[in-house]
């Protein structure tokens, strides 16, 4: 590969990136209400099955998780807790991309795993630990496992389109 191909590959995977992590929040931040406290349903959660077609939407989710954080949260534990639990769902999902449905399971375990502690540690939720895994892990499987993958059926189709490496 030559230094135009690889500065290429960089531009894109740059410009994948930062446009995933704006839409993340984009789809966060107008729907605060639902999309943070004990009982969240955050529709870009959908967004973690991308690292199925491209190794850019991990930093893509993970930034705009931050930044939905950021906006949308006060405590500095949920900021960086809640994106962490996002980056390693978006890391293993890269990981299982060889198992197209298997891609939603990681970011809905991190999350109910991690989560429910941010909720009890940062914001002192009364709510016992098992239930509010129940609460996020429902989110979870509606935002990712429902959405998530009906967003990976859809994009399938268009795959080549949208995340093929260019020629320069």
């Amino acid at each position: 590969m030559n230094k135009k191909e690889v500065s290429s590959r960089a531009v894109l995977f740059t410009v994948q990136g930062a446009l995933i992590a704006a839409i993340y929040v984009v789809l966060t931040v107008p729907f605060a209400p639902i999309a943070f406290g004990p009982i969240q349903f955050r529709i870009s959660e959908a967004l973690v099955i991308l690292p199925y077609f491209t190794p850019a939407a991990v930093p893509g989710v993970f930034i705009g998780c931050l930044i939905s954080n950021l906006l949308g949260s006060g405590v500095v534990l949920d900021i960086v807790l809640g994106s962490l639990a996002t980056l390693i769902g978006a890391v293993c999902s890269y990981l299982l991309r060889k198992h197209k449905f298997l891609v939603c399971v990681p970011p809905i375990l991190s999350n109910v795993l991690i989560i429910p502690w941010v909720l009890r540690v940062a914001y002192g939720a009364p709510d016992a630990i098992w239930w509010m895994m129940v609460t996020v892990g429902i989110g979870e499987v509606l935002a990712v496992g429902v959405l998530g993958n009906a967003l990976l059926v859809l994009l399938e189709k268009y795959r080549v389109m949208i995340f093929a490496q260019r020629k320069v």
